[in-house]
């Protein structure tokens, strides 16, 4: 049996908003509650990010590899939205791309504050 993550659960300060915002940028599928949590579906797999309000959020780091024009789609939604995005983890406002691997890269942050990362090409 092949092994893969099904959920992970994202401590967030207002779940329904990430929900919103997520289903937005991403286009990921906004589910029904399940208990105190607020899944999202990542079509392209069997896996859920599963919101829970905390009243203190430590900000984590999650990074999604799209195609090329997933990446256009979703960087023209950022744009749109007015959000701040960098070229890397430490610059993830200087309003730049990365272009690594010969892919291309941007960060930005979602409402409680965790680091956003979409790549075109694997980093390894």
């Amino acid at each position: 049996m092949a092994i893969e993550l099904n959920h992970t659960i994202v401590p967030v300060r207002d779940k329904e908003e990430s929900a919103r915002f997520y289903e937005t940028i991403f286009g990921f599928a906004h589910q029904e509650p399940m208990g105190h949590f607020q899944p999202i579906h990542l079509a392209s797999q069997s896996l859920t990010l599963d919101l829970d309000n905390r009243e203190v959020v430590e900000h984590h780091h999650y990074a999604f590899k799209v195609s090329e024009p997933e990446f256009d789609e979703i960087f023209g939604r950022i744009r749109e939205a007015g959000l701040k995005y960098g070229s890397g983890p430490r610059s993830s406002a200087d309003m730049e791309i990365n272009t690594r691997n010969g892919g291309r890269g941007v960060y930005f942050r979602d409402p409680s504050g965790h680091l956003l990362e979409l790549i075109t090409r694997d980093y390894a």
